[in-house]
């Protein structure tokens, strides 16, 4: 279970230039369950050294929301990302100190975002009646984008023991490609809805500027529910990990891991209506080095403590940094224990501290408001899983 805190302290300017209303946007975190079930079926007879796996788990994954009135709220009020993988894996002992494995995932995709729309600030930018009467941040509406996707991707690792004390492992995880499908859902003010046929009927007029005839025909025809299509790549993963051995008892690992994060340039939303212009999100994340430290100790036969640090850095930047992650470089703080019921009867319990770093916006809305200011945040992590052995 992954619960984020996270606090808010800014303010900013709405599209016509005017202090942005509302409040902080609350906690936009909440406890969240991640599960996650494996299966191992080490093979025997004329197969042995061969190891078959299958497992479900959520990779990568993201949720926030905001209250629908905070001041950040044209830049974002949920945001929703799932990701489920199926893996399907097979390993075989090459020899008795090397190995080798590869898996195939596939990986579903499930895609909420929303914000609201300053349609006030809108009506007044057309230089029209009614625009008179549009006020900046007047007339809110809403937005919800909507998607899902399936995508293929596959795994590959090595795993080496020069001696009976050491063990040195690397793992690949490849990219996945989704191309999400789905639907918008534009709930509108009705000051704006009564305004549209009004600037269908100016977009036609030949005496207006070119520029704002264009703008005219969009607004008229635009902010309606249509079906939405968007490409997303979740990132390649690589690690690479040592175990050593001190005695029977007492082990040390260490784990360097590189995620490719570039390939989330942007979220580039297109919509089945012509005249609604493409939602884009620049994202342009940075690739990102993890390092952790960690070691076990075997209690007794039916006890093992272990705990850990590890230094992660954060694929966002201040340029592109958005509400809808709140993200900077952080520290993990991790303990755990393993109970050994019985010869076939394991129980785990582990909890992790996340400490992050206080990470600043400065980024624009598709509403023309620009939001600024910071966020301090953490999160705590508790897992429970249980192991049986046939």
């Amino acid at each position: 279970m992954i619960d984020l805190s996270a606090d808010f302290e800014g303010g900013g300017v709405s599209g016509a230039g005017t202090p942005l209303t509302g409040g902080d946007g609350g906690d936009p975190g909440d406890a969240t369950a991640v599960p996650n079930m494996a299966a191992v079926f080490p093979m025997h007879g004329a197969l042995e050294g061969l190891t078959l796996g299958a497992s479900v788990g959520a990779p990568f994954g993201l949720k926030t929301e905001y209250d629908r009135d905070w001041v950040g709220r044209y830049n974002a009020v949920e945001s929703d990302l799932k990701t489920i993988d199926f893996t399907l894996s097979a390993a075989v002992a090459v020899t008795e100190k090397f190995s080798l494995g590869v898996g195939f995932i596939y990986e579903r995709a499930d895609v909420t975002l929303s914000n609201a729309v300053d349609f006030g600030t809108i009506m007044a930018s057309t230089g029209l009646p009614p625009a008179a009467g549009g006020i900046p941040q007047g007339y809110d509406g809403f937005a919800e984008v909507s998607g899902d996707s399936s995508g293929i991707g596959w795994l590959f690792g090595a795993q080496f023991k020069p001696t009976d004390s050491l063990s040195i492992g690397y793992s690949h995880r490849s990219e996945i490609d989704h191309d999400l499908e789905g639907d918008a859902d534009f709930t509108a003010p009705a000051q704006f809805t009564a305004a549209q046929s009004l600037y269908r009927l100016a977009a036609t007029n030949p005496l207006l500027p070119p520029a704002q005839r264009a703008q005219l025909l969009v607004l008229g025809n635009g902010f309606v529910d249509s079906d939405i299509s968007a490409p997303l790549t979740t990132p390649s993963v690589d690690i690479l990990s040592v175990t050593y051995a001190f005695s029977d008892s007492f082990r040390m690992m260490a784990d360097a891991q590189w995620t490719d994060w570039s390939s989330l340039r942007s979220v580039n939303i297109d919509y089945a209506n012509p005249f609604q212009p493409n939602t884009v999100e620049p994202f342009a994340w940075n690739d990102t080095e993890m390092y952790a430290l960690g070691a076990e100790w075997d209690i007794s036969d039916a006890f093992t403590l272990r705990g850990g640090i590890t230094m992660d850095e954060t694929p966002t930047h201040i340029e592109t940094r958005t509400p809808r992650l709140p993200d900077d470089d952080r520290m993990l703080y991790s303990i755990g224990l393993t109970w050994n019921f019985s010869e076939h009867l394991s129980f785990d319990a582990a909890y992790q501290r996340i400490e992050i770093d206080s990470s600043e916006v400065n980024i624009p809305s598709s509403s023309g408001s620009r939001l600024v200011g910071a966020f301090d945040g953490n999160a705590n992590l508790f897992g429970v899983s249980a192991q049986y052995r046939f």
